[in-house]
C-alpha cells in the first residue's frame, strides 16, 4: 500500500523526468553550453517549463520565468536537469533569480562540471533559505551530460570517429562509395551534432567529398571543416572551397603566401601549427579548437589519422559501418590494423558496442 510520501516522491520524479526530456530534445543545438530541461510547479501544478536557447541562451530557468505571465514564484518548486549555474559569464547567474523570485524549493539531477559553478549552487541557495535537493535521480542526466563533462574535466573537444568498411575488412583508395543509404543519413546526423569536421587533405584530394549535413531541415546545421595539411597540398578546385559559406580551418606548416591568401578568399582561415611534423601533435591541434568553441569534433579520414587519433586516446565514440558485401583486393586498403586497434581501445577503456541487423557497429 502507497503512502502519501511515496506518492510526493513519485510526483517528483516523473516532474524531474519531464525536466530531463525537454533536455534531451534540445541537445545538439546549445552549441557550447549544455543543454538543460526545467519545470516550475507550484501548489502540486506545473506553472511553466523551459529548455536553453538555441546556441546557448538563455538558460533553461530563465526562459521558464519569463514564459510565464504571472511573475509570482513565491514558495514554487524547480526541477532541473542540470544544477543551476553561479557564475558571471555573458550572462548573471541562475541562481540570482531565483533567489529573487523566492523559489521554495530547487530539484537538481547533474551536478555541473564547469569549475565555476561546481557544488556552489546548493550552499548559495541555501543562504537564502531554499531547499536544494542534488543529484535527483542522476542516473538518468549521466549519459545526457557524459560528452559535455568531458569536455569541462580536460579542456579538449568531445571527438567522434567513423569509418566505413567492407565485409572484408577493406576501404576503396578512390572515392567509390561503401555505405548504404541507412549509414549515410547517421553520417548527416553526426554531422548536425558536431561543431566541427576534421580530415585530412589527402581525404578532400582523392574523394572531393562536400562534407556539409544534407538533412532536410538540418541544412544549416553543417559544422565547419577542419582539415590537417602540413605542406599545404589540398586541392583549391575541391568542392568544400567552391562553397563560400562553409568555413574552413586549415593547420599546416606552409609558407606559401600566394596559395594562403587564395584560400583565405574561400572562408578559409590557416592556423600555422609548428608542432605537424611527421607525427603531428593531434592534441595541439584539439586544444586549439577547443579553444576556438569546437568542443564536438567528428573526424571523416582515411584509416591512418584515425590510428594516430585512436592510439593517443583522443577518441570518445566511434561508429564502424560495416557492408555486408566484400570488394575485391585490387586498388583497396585493409584495415585489419586499426580494428584490432579498436578492439584493444574497447577493452582497456570499456566502450560499449553492439551490431544491429543493417551490420552497423557501434563503440561508444
Amino acid at each position: 500500500m502507497s503512502t502519501k510520501k511515496d506518492n510526493f516522491q513519485l510526483s517528483d520524479k516523473k516532474l524531474m523526468q519531464l525536466a530531463i526530456s525537454l533536455a534531451e530534445n534540445q541537445k545538439y543545438f546549445t552549441g557550447t553550453n549544455p543543454s538543460v530541461g526545467c519545470v516550475i510547479t507550484k501548489n502540486n501544478k506545473i506553472i511553466s517549463y523551459g529548455a536553453t536557447g538555441s546556441n546557448g541562451r538563455p538558460h533553461a530557468e530563465i526562459n521558464a520565468i519569463n514564459k510565464k505571465k504571472s511573475k509570482d514564484f513565491n514558495n514554487s518548486s524547480m526541477y532541473v536537469s542540470l544544477e543551476p549555474c553561479t557564475h558571471y559569464g555573458k550572462t548573471p547567474p541562475c541562481t540570482n533569480a531565483l533567489i529573487k523570485k523566492k523559489f521554495k524549493k530547487v530539484f537538481f539531477s547533474h551536478t555541473d562540471e564547469d569549475k565555476r559553478t561546481k557544488n556552489t549552487a546548493k550552499n548559495i541557495l541555501k543562504k537564502h533559505r531554499i531547499n536544494v535537493i542534488k543529484d535527483f535521480i542522476k542516473n538518468r542526466t549521466k549519459k545526457l551530460y557524459s560528452d559535455y563533462d568531458f569536455i569541462r574535466k580536460n579542456n579538449l573537444p568531445y571527438v567522434i570517429g567513423k569509418l566505413a568498411i567492407s565485409q572484408n575488412n577493406r576501404i576503396y583508395k578512390d572515392k567509390t562509395p561503401i555505405s548504404n543509404i541507412y549509414s549515410k543519413d547517421i553520417t548527416h546526423i553526426l554531422r548536425y551534432r558536431s561543431q566541427a569536421l576534421l580530415t585530412s587533405y589527402v581525404t578532400i584530394n582523392n574523394d572531393n567529398p562536400k562534407l556539409t549535413c544534407r538533412l532536410y531541415g538540418l541544412e544549416k546545421c553543417s559544422p565547419i571543416i577542419v582539415i590537417i595539411d602540413k605542406d599545404l597540398k589540398v586541392k583549391l578546385s575541391s568542392e568544400i572551397f567552391k562553397n563560400k559559406k562553409l568555413k574552413k580551418i586549415i593547420f599546416s606548416k606552409s609558407n606559401n603566401k600566394t596559395k594562403i591568401k587564395k584560400l583565405r578568399d574561400t572562408n578559409t582561415e590557416i592556423f600555422n601549427n609548428r608542432n605537424l611534423d611527421k607525427k603531428f601533435d593531434l592534441k595541439s591541434v584539439l586544444s586549439i579548437l577547443h579553444k576556438k568553441n569546437l568542443h564536438r569534433i567528428l573526424i571523416e579520414c582515411g584509416p591512418t589519422l584515425l590510428e594516430n587519433f585512436i592510439n593517443k586516446g583522443l577518441v570518445n565514440e566511434f561508429y564502424l559501418f560495416k557492408s555486408n558485401k566484400s570488394i575485391k583486393i585490387k586498388d583497396t586498403i585493409y584495415v585489419k590494423k586499426l580494428l584490432k586497434i579498436l578492439n584493444k581501445n574497447y577493452k582497456k577503456n570499456k566502450i560499449n558496442t553492439f551490431i544491429d541487423k543493417d551490420k552497423l557497429t557501434h563503440f561508444n
